[in-house]
């Protein structure tokens, strides 16, 4: 429940800080019906599913290589566990608030920002996905940090490629979250 409240200030502050931000998700809103949306929502659940073969491969690669990545692994769906919201209320948080408030305050507004005041892409998206693997040192979880660098890579990656497919990388975000921490666990 904490974790969802820092996203909410961050995505507020992101919000609060980025006119561009602001204008596109409201501008999203506006086009729930078009095809645009379903091509964003596919490619979200494409990017999505990918990312979780990704990550199945990965965990069977480092169970193989290292004594420590099970546990760890193990911990970090120990931090899930929130016994006064059961599996459904972790997977509407993660849907509706944690998966999309990272997704548009890293891409969405960090390496957008970071992009503007340098000038140039690339280097915005690697400190991007850098930095967000180091949020998660703190958790003194080595595959914690190792998945956030894995993921943010993607999501960074994808975002330099096609800052456009930012609808299609929250819906993939949120829908990873949910699928990897709570419907298909690894």
């Amino acid at each position: 429940m904490e974790m969802a409240l820092v996203e909410l200030l961050l995505l507020v502050f992101a919000f609060a800080s980025h006119e561009g931000l602001r204008r596109d998700v409201t501008g999203w809103f506006r086009r729930f019906s078009s095809p645009d949306f379903l091509k964003q929502l596919f490619l979200g659940l494409l990017i999505a599913a990918a990312l979780w073969g990704v990550f199945w491969v990965g965990d069977r690669l480092s169970s193989l290589m290292f004594d420590f990545a099970r546990p760890q692994v193990d911990g970090i769906y120990g931090l899930k566990q929130d016994p006064w919201m059961g599996p459904c209320g972790i997977s509407l948080l993660l849907l509706l608030l944690i998966g999309p408030a990272e997704e548009l305050f890293w891409r969405g507004y960090v390496q957008r920002s970071l992009e503007e005041v340098w000038g140039k892409r690339f280097p915005a998206f690697v400190v991007t996905a850098i930095v967000y693997a180091l949020i998660h040192v703190c958790s003194l979880n080595f595959m914690l940090v190792m998945a956030a660098l894995v993921a943010g890579l993607v999501w960074g990656f994808l975002y330099w490629l096609k800052p456009s497919w930012l609808p299609a990388l929250v819906i993939s975000h949120a829908l990873w979250d949910a699928a990897v921490f709570v419907w298909f666990p690894i």
